[in-house]
């Protein structure tokens, strides 16, 4: 991982939903559409992913599985979510093997992964054939009037919350650029092909400051 995130585990939900303005539940409430059976949440954070899995309707028949390198993260998400079975472990490195799951989901991790190719090679290994993955990231939007109010917005504002808030305004500078190096859309998709996806779909959601890629292997 890029960032130590043992060190923000306590605000973390509590600066997520403040930076997102609450859409982040909205976009997660998207991502879980679909998912069914035992279903791996890589980097799992504190456990919010497992939440909204377990309200969906498919909830009683699903079997969720939550992994992360960030012990403090997961002793959250334990307590958020006990019905789950969690793991200590590194996304690059699943402690499962090939064809394990009937779904992956991974919302705001993969542009942590140190190294990306690996990490989404990975998460498709472990996904059975005709298997549905999700991935939520965050991204800078393409429209230019947008995209100037959004960088004043996370260079600026999100570093004071983080500082006010969180006590930590290194963690919550280095979110904006890592935002800004990550590939979006087209570079993202290709590379979920290149990893094994069938097909690959990319949504923008909220003027493409998030987007969800629904991968089939």
């Amino acid at each position: 991982m890029a960032y130590d995130f043992d060190e923000i585990a306590r605000d973390y939900d509590r600066m997520n939903h403040l930076m997102t303005a609450g859409l982040d539940r909205c976009w997660r409430k998207r991502a879980v559409q679909g998912l069914h059976g035992k279903v791996l949440d890589v980097a799992c954070g504190t456990g919010d992913m497992v939440v909204e899995l377990l309200r969906t309707r498919h909830a009683a028949s699903l079997q969720v599985t939550g992994v992360d390198l960030s012990e403090e993260m997961l002793a959250i998400a334990k307590r958020k979510a006990p019905q789950a079975e969690y793991r200590l472990a590194d996304a690059e490195h699943l402690p499962f093997g090939d064809a394990s799951f009937d779904a992956v989901i991974c919302a705001f991790g993969v542009r942590n992964f140190v190294h990306l190719e690996q990490g989404l090679k990975e998460m498709v290994r472990v996904l059975k054939p005709g298997g549905r993955m999700a991935i939520l990231e965050l991204a800078t939007p393409d429209n230019p009037f947008i995209l100037f109010f959004y960088n004043i917005y996370t260079r600026r504002i999100i570093p004071w919350l983080g500082s006010r808030i969180a006590g930590n305004r290194d963690a919550y500078t280095y979110l904006p650029s890592s935002i800004e190096r990550f590939p979006k859309g087209a570079a993202m998709v290709d590379k979920l092909k290149a990893a094994g996806g069938r097909t690959v779909e990319h949504r923008k959601l909220t003027f493409g400051v998030c987007r969800l890629y629904i991968l089939v292997k």
